[in-house]
């Protein structure tokens, strides 16, 4: 098992190439961004994680803009996003950019994809809700179809186009690991339909048990990662002996002096687990 980190690259805080280069130096495997184009100041829809919705989630850069800015000031890092909110974005247009940043950065990216938590900032791109799972994995396929094929075609129920040429290509192939987010109870069923790999948030109580599962059913090697993992050693190895091949834990969004003693935390616990 490797180790990685995530963080919201927000404006005011460590700039995107920054952390990359620090987290690049440090010695970890990944760092992954998360994607909020906006948040409706209605704040109708509860976020999970509580009651106050946290500044940063409203003041991310773009997603794709500070992936690129990672890529340019790393050279080994493997960059992605955690998650993409695909039911939020145009898949052909989502489709060049994830070529284009992984083309730039010699093959790096990883591509995580999720369905989201708030409906009225997906309602504000024109997605119902009560469809977004069957428009997610639409968009999915048809993004596949792109990477792959010199001419793409797509008829779906939500996407539809005819021949379409779109270059460049990812670098990785057949496509960048398409690592689906979530933890719900049919999200076993996306990552086999449609997925390279499973990326849920951190869970104490049934990792094993989900894995097992997942792995029981696939007939493909499917990856296995896991965000939001606390900086506790016993929770790095829960996620070690259920097959979790890469931890990421959520650093906190600020400069380079709040996000450096959480930084060294994790990787106080990393030390515990390894030298055991």
């Amino acid at each position: 098992m490797d180790f990685g980190v995530g963080y919201f690259p927000t404006h005011d805080g460590v700039r995107p190439g920054e952390i990359a280069r620090r987290v690049e130096e440090r010695g970890h495997a990944a760092l992954y961004f998360a994607e909020h184009t906006h948040i409706p100041a209605s704040r109708e829809t509860p976020w999970p994680g509580g009651d106050v919705l946290p500044q940063k989630y409203s003041h991310t850069y773009d997603l794709f803009v500070a992936l690129t800015a990672a890529a340019e000031a790393t050279s080994r890092l493997r960059i992605g996003a955690g998650v993409c909110l695909v039911i939020e974005r145009d898949p052909i247009t989502t489709a060049k950019e994830v070529a284009s940043v992984d083309h730039l950065s010699g093959g790096r990216l990883d591509f995580g994809v999720g369905i989201g938590w708030n409906r009225e900032e997906m309602r504000n791109h024109g997605t119902d809700p009560r469809t977004r799972v069957r428009l997610f994995g639409e968009r999915i396929k048809a993004m596949k179809e792109i990477w792959t094929r010199e001419e793409a075609s797509f008829h779906g129920e939500f996407v539809n186009f005819d021949r379409i040429w779109s270059w460049p290509k990812p670098a990785q192939k057949p496509n960048p690991p398409v690592l689906i987010g979530g933890g719900g109870e049919s999200v076993v069923d996306r990552v086999l339909e449609y997925g390279d790999g499973w990326f849920p948030q951190w869970r104490d109580d049934n990792i094993a048990a989900r894995v097992a599962e997942l792995r029981a059913k696939a007939d493909r090697y499917l990856q296995i990662q896991m965000l939001s993992v606390p900086p506790d050693p016993k929770a790095l190895e829960k996620c070690a002996e259920a097959g979790v091949e890469r931890a990421s834990v959520w650093l906190p969004s600020g400069p380079w002096s709040v996000v450096e003693p959480a930084l060294e935390k994790w990787e106080k616990a990393i030390g515990e687990l390894v030298g055991r």
